[in-house]
């Protein structure tokens, strides 16, 4: 359906976004006495009415252990934990459920292939690549395995933009390069990366690519068959979905070579004293009692999503992003850290002499939630030389008239400092 959006400049949208902002209870929230205006998104998003209650009924209605019962409540929690990883599968097009892993979060997703898959196949004097650009978690787990194994890590350079330099990676790679690692799109500069040229290049050269797709989940569609990449990551937290469950896709032929993460219950095949065999995919992967609310309230979540229509989603957060882009840049003092030409719905800025700690504090008081800091990416802030950002992050039930109201709001940030 088209209808008019509630704004100060008069567009037509493919989503009902008045509507939409009814499903999200925390939105009518005030702050100090001011209506909350959410432009933290890529930290963590809301979540909608049909999410909370699944998971209500689940604790009210359906609670007890998966896959291990033969008694009815059991085999209800196992439908619905199963479901969830179903419709995973068809969010991302994977080619068989059991591809899809659940995990804590993209995080732990990363862990998992590093400790797993990079142990396995890393060997003294091999190399890893990952980008400047990468958050934190696809850093550390690839530095660890690089210490313990005496291996290389390299990085991807990029440009003044924001864009990586897929010229230099190309030139990174080598006989001696075992793993590449990338992030989708940056949490930090809302750059989105050429992935499927990313991806073929570094299978040219045989070698397998993870992507961290944290932020690309939310803003676009994915396609793990087309993309043709051999792990992709994500958290259920930044999809609309509960905090504490995340995904790891990975090939089938890669996790069945792949040792166990962890070891325990539901993992295991049979366990002697002498000899432990493995289950197989996905079981091997999810030792222990898992999250099952948090996969059942995620899979609500990716139906709610898929309702909407990802396309109708990205359609119009690129209309906000356009606007925002317009309407922050007229402020002669503030400047925007992230110019690419492809880009989500993330703005991160700076203010002439006005640490972003303290316009974060003011905006606060404005009502008005965003992230200041390093956002995870110190290598990415040195490489603009910056101590920290600014972030507005924008989701699908933000408009236009918040927009114009933190461009007031670091007007009156201006005033106040200045």
């Amino acid at each position: 359906m088209s209808v008019e959006v509630n704004t100060k400049e008069s567009v037509k949208t493919s989503i009902d976004v008045e509507s939409i902002r009814r499903d999200f209870p925390i939105l009518e929230s005030k702050i100090k006495g001011n209506p909350l205006i959410y432009l933290d998104n890529a930290a963590t998003t809301q979540k909608p009415k049909v999410v909370i209650e699944r998971m209500n009924e689940y604790y009210f209605a359906q609670n007890s252990n998966v896959h291990r019962g033969v008694h009815t409540l059991s085999e209800i929690a196992t439908n619905a934990y199963e479901d969830a990883r179903e419709k995973i599968k068809t969010l991302i097009n994977a080619a068989d459920s059991k591809e899809i892993i659940f995990t804590r979060g993209t995080t732990e997703s990363i862990n998992l292939v590093a400790n797993s898959y990079g142990r396995m196949v890393v060997k003294e004097g091999d190399e890893i690549i990952i980008s400047i650009m990468e958050h934190h978690s696809n850093i550390v787990p690839w530095q660890i395995l690089a210490e313990e194994k005496k291996a290389k890590l390299r990085i991807i350079p990029i440009n003044d933009n924001g864009e990586l330099l897929i010229d230099e990676f190309e030139k990174l790679l080598n006989e001696k390069t075992k793993f590449v690692s990338v992030v989708h799109i940056s949490n930090s500069l809302g750059t989105i990366n050429p992935i499927k040229k990313i991806i073929d290049i570094s299978h040219n050269h045989g070698v397998p690519i993870l992507i961290d797709g944290a932020q690309g989940i939310m803003h676009t569609a994915v396609d793990v068959q087309e993309l043709d990449c051999d792990f992709y990551v994500f958290s259920g937290h930044k999809l609309y979905g509960p905090t504490g469950i995340g995904v790891l896709y990975g090939k089938s032929n890669l996790l069945n070579t792949m040792p166990p993460y962890q070891g325990g219950g539901d993992m295991i095949r049979s366990v002697t004293f002498e000899k432990t065999t493995y289950n197989d995919i996905p079981n091997k992967f999810e030792a222990g009692t898992p999250n099952i609310a948090g996969a059942v309230g995620l899979g609500t979540a990716i139906g709610y999503i898929l309702k909407i229509g990802i396309n109708n989603i990205a359609e119009y957060e690129n209309e906000l992003l356009k606007y925002a882009t317009d309407v922050l840049s007229s402020i002669k003092e503030l400047k925007i850290i992230g110019t690419a030409k492809e880009k989500a719905s993330i703005i991160s800025f700076v203010l002439e002499n006005i640490h972003p700690h303290d316009i974060g504090t003011v905006l606060d008081y404005e009502g008005i939630a965003i992230r200041t800091g390093h956002h995870c990416t110190q290598p990415l802030m040195h490489r603009f030389n910056v101590p920290a950002t600014a972030r507005a992050s924008l989701a699908f039930y933000n408009t236009k008239s918040e927009i114009d109201a933190i461009s007031e709001g670091i007007k009156k940030v201006i005033k106040v400092f200045n």
